[in-house]
């Protein structure tokens, strides 16, 4: 099974659009997507996807009912922080870093995807950590998403 894993898109429509080109391309089974999509219009980008997504709220989605309706049927939306299970792996999925280390230091879990920050972290180990960086580019200017081979563990950071 293969991931695509994003964050931090910000209302940014051009770059969503790449990026969801980049996983349809790639063939990704599934998005996760680490918070702050923002308002519920980038939708109409979203809904481009041939894969499911799954998504958390950051700290700058303000309208949350909105965008839920918005999503229904593109993503399923809760919460800031969500555990799920995946091709046989157990993920954490947040937005803010907030018990990263705790995490880090805890062998429950295959994987864990955060983002906030806008800058790309890797950290291998299990679990494997994967902060995408931002997929915006509002403050750094460096867009950039990851797929992930849930199977292999082997991941790309894809620059947009």
């Amino acid at each position: 099974m293969k991931l695509g894993i994003m964050s931090d898109s910000h209302d940014n429509m051009p770059l969503i659009a790449k990026a969801v080109a980049l996983f349809n391309k790639e063939k990704v089974d599934l998005v996760l997507h680490a918070g702050d999509i923002v308002s519920p219009f980038t939708n109409i980008e979203f809904g481009k996807l041939k894969a499911k997504m799954v998504a958390v709220f950051g700290n700058n989605d303000g309208d949350k009912p909105y965008l839920l309706k918005r999503f229904a049927g593109i993503a399923e939306m809760q919460g800031d922080f969500r555990e799920l299970e995946v091709g046989g792996r157990k993920i954490v999925l947040m937005h803010e870093p907030k018990f990263l280390e705790a995490l880090a230091t805890a062998s429950r879990y295959d994987l864990v995807v955060y983002g906030h920050t806008h800058k790309v972290e890797i950290r291998e180990g299990k679990p494997l950590i994967i902060n995408p960086g931002e997929t915006g580019g509002w403050l750094y200017g460096k867009c950039t998403v990851v797929t992930l081979d849930l199977e292999t563990m082997k991941h790309t950071v894809h620059p947009l």
